[in-house]
């Protein structure tokens, strides 16, 4: 069951602009991993909204 917090959240969450596509489909192009498509979180009291969540995985082979 969602907590209080939890109702807030989703019930305020910006509604995605008209670049978030177009900005979704070049990360994915340029070899980014969408983790979240719209997300918010906590830091302190405060409740802060990002459109993405991505992440690059980085490898590195020693010869």
């Amino acid at each position: 069951m969602p907590t209080l917090p939890d109702l807030l959240i989703t019930k305020i969450m910006p509604r995605k602009d008209i670049y978030h596509d177009t900005v979704k489909r070049a990360l994915i192009k340029d070899g980014w991993t969408i983790t979240h498509d719209q997300f918010s979180f906590k830091l302190g009291k405060k409740v802060l909204f990002a459109d993405l969540g991505v992440k690059r995985v980085i490898s590195a082979e020693k010869k």
